[in-house]
């Protein structure tokens, strides 16, 4: 696993249940010229590790990408993460 890897997942294993960061925050947060895109790119090469809470990364809007939308909601819904309204993204400001 290389350095960047390292760094991304370092970030992902430390978000507290019931909470949420953007790929964005996750990239900010493991430094360097780390970007979303890299984020999004880790997560689908190591997300199924063990302990990994793949789930508690979201898009920007709070939602999570398309293909991921009704199990992702339903894990962070069981950890008690803050919905919006609608049900279909996370509260980013409240989780």
């Amino acid at each position: 696993m290389d350095d960047l890897a390292t760094r991304v997942l370092a970030v992902v294993r430390r978000i507290p249940q019931g909470r949420v960061l953007t790929y964005g925050d996750v990239a900010a947060l493991a430094g360097g010229e780390v970007t979303a895109r890299d984020v999004g790119q880790v997560l689908l090469r190591h997300g199924e590790q063990d302990e990994l809470p793949w789930w508690r990364v979201l898009r920007a809007d709070g939602t999570p990408p398309p293909h991921l939308l009704d199990r992702q909601l339903s894990l962070l819904r069981s950890e008690g993460a803050p919905l919006a309204p609608s049900g279909a993204a996370v509260d980013l400001h409240a989780a």
